[in-house]
């Protein structure tokens, strides 16, 4: 555990260090939830492979903890820095057209999170990933008093009702919201109107969506809008993504078929907070809800996903079934000087024998004979005479038994 209590001291200690300048901007409301997110920190630290996020990104990442709606670049372990994107237009600007894998963390919804949960997928999938920090705020801290943490499936339409205590305390202007009135941006919470403008644009193209926890449901949401809003973009989006959830199990709009739920074994947390109605698609011996891998009875995301996407390009490419190789047989068109030689019955014997056997084999198997092979001819009654006593002498059936 001692990398994943480095990494979350590391992001601690940043984290105090830029809290003048956060409560310069708006005071009461970051004296209000910095508590709070940094306990979230310390949740995300234990249910996400933190240890996979390094010092420096720590550091980096540290001010935005709950940047709600702002946007990660997270590349593969050793392939360089993740990058933070306060807007869908630095995310575009910094490489993110590129990018075909979008992912929403859950649980404290820190920006720790949701960079160790990118590093798993991106290390899935070998290529950068699009991480949207779901953030905590206001609305978040209303909600979770309610229950949320236990009921985010059947509190969430609460939480909206809140958006507008953000808005009024001066919640930062992450992700899509720059675009937005705060009219627009009070009828939904900002990370699930960033995903809708992020699937919504088409500079971008994704092809894999991976969500956890409560982040499958900040998925549902904005898929729910597209396909009731935007019928034509769903349609071509519901073409081309695959939908992976992993610890909770989420509707997803009809059209989107392509869905594959990931649940622990033993995760009552993600099952409760699940429909009921929806089966397990992937189900993780003796698992939780938690992605840790320094912590027994985690959820391996890299591994799963690896497995499930390994599948699908299976399923996809149609692997053809090895064709045995024709057998080839040299020709025999001698048959009355083998059975006329006496003296050497074995030989005779042989020779029927191997082209008995190769003729029954290839017809038992449906392969045609090769054209190697030349049908017997009439006997001259002086070889019919003299098979018969061959056989009589030595006792060779005409067609050997098959072989078991």
């Amino acid at each position: 555990m001692f990398p994943t209590a480095f990494t979350h001291g590391i992001t601690q200690f940043a984290r105090t260090l830029s809290l003048p300048e956060r409560l310069y901007h708006s005071p009461a409301r970051n004296m209000a939830l910095e508590g709070l997110r940094r306990r979230n920190t310390a949740l995300d630290s234990f249910f996400y492979d933190v240890k996979v996020v390094n010092a420096e990104e720590a550091f980096y990442i540290s001010s935005c903890l709950a940047a709600e709606g702002a946007i990660l670049i997270v590349p593969p372990t050793d392939a360089g820095q993740l990058r933070l994107c306060d807007t869908v237009d630095d995310f575009i600007q910094n490489g993110g057209a590129t990018v075909d894998t979008l992912a929403v963390a859950g649980v404290g919804s820190s920006a720790l999170g949701s960079a160790a949960l990118g590093r798993n997928i991106a290390d899935a999938t070998g290529k950068p990933v699009a991480v949207v920090i779901s953030g905590y705020g206001l609305a978040d801290a209303v909600t979770e008093s309610l229950g949320g943490y236990f009921l985010f499936g059947q509190m969430n339409s609460v939480r909206h009702a809140f958006e507008q205590l953000d808005e009024f305390f001066g919640r930062p202007q992450f992700g899509i919201a720059t675009r937005l009135s705060s009219e627009k941006l009070c009828q939904g919470s900002l990370d699930t109107q960033t995903i809708r403008a992020l699937l919504l644009d088409s500079r971008l193209s994704f092809r894999l969506i991976v969500a956890h926890s409560k982040g499958n449901l900040v998925i549902s949401e904005a898929l729910y809008d597209l396909a009731e809003n935007e019928k034509e973009r769903a349609r071509q989006l519901a073409e081309s993504i695959k939908i992976v959830t992993i610890s909770a199990r989420i509707a997803m709009p009809p059209l989107f078929t392509d869905v594959v739920d990931v649940m622990g074994e033993w995760d009552w947390f993600g099952d409760i907070n699940s429909l009921k109605g929806i089966p397990a698609d992937e189900i993780v011996p003796h698992a939780f809800h938690h992605t840790n891998t320094e912590v027994p009875n985690h959820v391996p995301v890299t591994e799963v996903l690896r497995k499930i996407l390994s599948k699908g390009q299976n399923a996809g490419t149609g692997t053809p079934e090895e064709i045995p190789a024709p057998i080839t047989v040299q020709p025999v068109t001698a048959y009355e000087e083998a059975v006329e030689e006496v003296a050497e019955p074995a030989v005779a014997e042989v020779l029927v024998a191997d082209t008995t056997q190769t003729s029954v084999e290839a017809l038992s198997s449906g392969t045609a004979l090769p054209e190697t092979i030349q049908p017997v001819a009439a006997e001259p009654a002086k070889a019919q005479a003299s098979i018969q006593t061959l056989k009589a002498k030595r006792g060779v059936r005409r067609n050997p038994p098959r072989s078991r």
